[in-house]
């Protein structure tokens, strides 16, 4: 189980390094200094990872992923999701920033972190459709197919939650320069269109 834990390892970690959705997401929460918000974030994404890779490795993703009105269903979910997340977020840059500094709770504590960050995981059929295709190929003959692939998804989740605690720690370093008025609009428009790109690329998919 060594070799194929190291080889998985080092596959989820290349994609967790990665900028993307979860990136963004995680980089604004922290910059407008909602520290226990961005955590909620983190561990939401990871909470949709670990329930992500438990649900292939017990075959429920397989099944979805071959189902294509579940498949779509779901993919329509998650365009959804994000186009009007994406679209808050735009919208909201024009907020006035002393919003922010005078109240860092400002937008929702920790559980509203947490449900962004696992809504936006778990709407993402993408996710699913890896872990379905990846997570099979790792798991040695013979090994107990449920408690190996949750084995592997946990690898997955600590080096999602390292390479978090990373970005927050930068994020709350330049916090300073990041959230001067200027910089924080380009910060929100530039998060509000990659969040909408994502958005447009699910709905584009086929």
């Amino acid at each position: 189980m060594a070799g194929p834990l190291a080889s998985f390892a080092l596959v989820v970690g290349l994609l967790t390094l990665t900028p993307g959705l979860d990136t963004a997401l995680i980089l604004r929460t922290a910059v407008l200094g909602r520290r226990r918000q961005a955590w909620g974030v983190v561990l939401g994404i990871q909470t949709g990872t670990l329930i992500r890779g438990t649900a292939s490795a017990a075959g429920i993703s397989v099944l979805l992923t071959a189902s294509r009105l579940g498949y779509e269903a779901l993919r329509w979910a998650g365009v959804c999701y994000l186009l009007w997340t994406g679209a808050r977020m735009l919208r909201d840059r024009h907020a006035a920033p002393e919003e922010d500094v005078a109240d860092p709770g400002a937008g929702g504590g920790w559980w509203a972190g947490w449900r962004r960050g696992a809504l936006t995981n778990l709407l993402n059929p993408e996710v699913g459709v890896f872990y379905a295709a990846v997570l099979p190929p790792f798991i040695p003959a013979g090994a107990p197919h449920l408690a190996a692939g949750v084995l592997l998804t946990s690898v997955h989740v600590v080096e999602g939650l390292l390479w978090s605690a990373a970005l927050i720690g930068f994020a709350r370093t330049l916090r300073a320069c990041l959230r001067r008025p200027a910089v924080r609009r380009l910060l929100d428009r530039a998060t509000g269109v990659a969040v909408l790109g994502f958005g447009a690329k699910l709905a584009l998919g086929d």
